[in-house]
């Protein structure tokens, strides 16, 4: 597959790094990476995905290639900023999927704008209500990389490295705070929720929580695989989410 297009979506001073690529169809996929990471993680998922139609891959402002902005932007705000870039660059039909902090901003981008989005892929969400807490994420976190492959090891810490401490932090901040089982109901989109069944973040509680909260939703878990569940499973993972834009189950 040719290399992807990358540009620069400027929205005031916010910068946010778009890679497209993939088959131009009428469908569009909207990448949204967790906290730390960036376009680049996505991996065979990306090529996967591309199969079925416009892949755009983002480093949200302040992660990955993206500059940081004067401050971090909360949930509300990013989920603001993916409806103005779907607008601005007319992407035609596009499905939202958001892995780990990806999801918040997916779930707050389609409850406010819900003329834009009908469709909605949730891998690994947070933040379990029963564990908003910094240092419990942190140690479910170490828990779920525990003999995980060394390829997702390793482009965390290149990441991670990139947006620095003191960023990754605030945004961090911003991330704990949001309440979003409370956005929830108001997601008319028709989504998809994806777990790895070893997930220490993302517990099966917590999913069914979601799947109970949003009006049409339903999970689907991946055996034996962790909260990076689309790295390590990149074609499965795409193949469910192609079936889920197809409308099939």
């Amino acid at each position: 597959m040719p290399a992807p297009h990358t540009s620069e979506f400027r929205s005031r001073e916010r910068v946010t790094v778009v890679a497209e690529s993939g088959i131009r169809t009428a469908q569009s996929f909207i990448l949204l990476h967790g906290i730390g990471m960036g376009r680049r993680y996505w991996g065979a998922l990306t090529d996967t995905l591309g199969q079925h139609g416009r892949v755009y891959a983002l480093d949200l402002p302040g992660f990955g290639d993206a500059p940081e902005p004067e401050s971090p932007l909360d949930m509300h705000e990013l989920g603001d900023l993916i409806a103005e870039l779907v607008e601005r660059l007319h992407i035609a039909n596009p499905v939202l999927v958001g892995h780990s902090m990806g999801a918040q901003v997916a779930v707050e981008a389609a409850a406010r704008h819900p003329e834009l989005f009908d469709r909605v892929v949730l891998i690994s969400p947070t933040v379990n209500p029963e564990e908003r807490v910094a240092r419990i994420q942190a140690l479910r976190l170490v828990q779920d990389l525990w003999g995980t492959q060394l390829r997702v090891i390793g482009y965390g810490l290149v990441y991670y490295l990139k947006a620095g401490p003191r960023w990754y932090f605030k945004t961090l901040r911003m991330m704990m705070d949001h309440r979003v089982e409370e956005t929830m109901p108001q997601v008319t989109a028709d989504t998809l929720v994806v777990r790895g069944t070893e997930d220490f973040l993302c517990t099966k509680e917590w999913v069914d929580r979601i799947v109970a909260t949003i009006p049409s939703a339903r999970l689907v878990q991946v055996p034996g695989t962790g909260h990076e569940v689309m790295m390590t499973n990149g074609k499965t993972v795409g193949g469910l989410i192609a079936d889920h834009t197809e409308g099939k189950r």
